[in-house]
This record gives C-alpha cells, sequence and structure tokens, in this order.
C-alpha cells in the first residue's frame, strides 16, 4: 500500500486505506496515537482503547489503568500464573 506524503496548510500528511481503516476500526474523526518505533524505523497508529469506558468508567480512570497494565503486564500475567488465574 504505496501512499503518497503531501501538504495541506501547515501539515505534511497521509491517505490511510480504506481496509487497515476497517480492521482497527477507525473511523473519521476518531483519536488514535501516532508514535515512532525508532528501533524499526515505524510509525504506529493505534485505536484509542476504551476497555472500561462502555462501562459507565471515567475514561481518563480507564486509560490510567491501561497504561498501568501495559507498564506491568509481565509481572500481572506471571502473578496469574502463580495464582492460577486464567
Amino acid at each position: 500500500m504505496l501512499r503518497k506524503i503531501f501538504r495541506i496548510g501547515n501539515s505534511t500528511v497521509t491517505s490511510i486505506p480504506k481496509e487497515p481503516l476497517d480492521y482497527l476500526r477507525l473511523q473519521e474523526g476518531a483519536e488514535a496515537p501516532v508514535e515512532l518505533d525508532r528501533a524499526n524505523h515505524q510509525i504506529v497508529i493505534e485505536p484509542v482503547k476504551t476497555f472500561l469506558t462502555g462501562a459507565g468508567v471515567d475514561e481518563g480512570f480507564a486509560r490510567q489503568v491501561d497504561a498501568f497494565i501495559e507498564q506491568y503486564r509481565s509481572a500481572l500475567e506471571s502473578l496469574a500464573r502463580k495464582c492460577h488465574i486464567t
């Protein structure tokens, strides 16, 4: 999927094909973090994770919980194995 990079106003942009947008469930107007993966020389675009917000949980709190889980994922998985939690 070769895409052209071009300028609109003061921004440099590119379009994203429909297939990846559909797969990631991203729509026009959605917010998505854009990260630079220096080790692999890649730009990474991910959908915003909203695990707890549908349950009436504050979105800011849900993001904090998600960040905590990502930071300590290996320790949490190890603990779950020790406690036989699947």
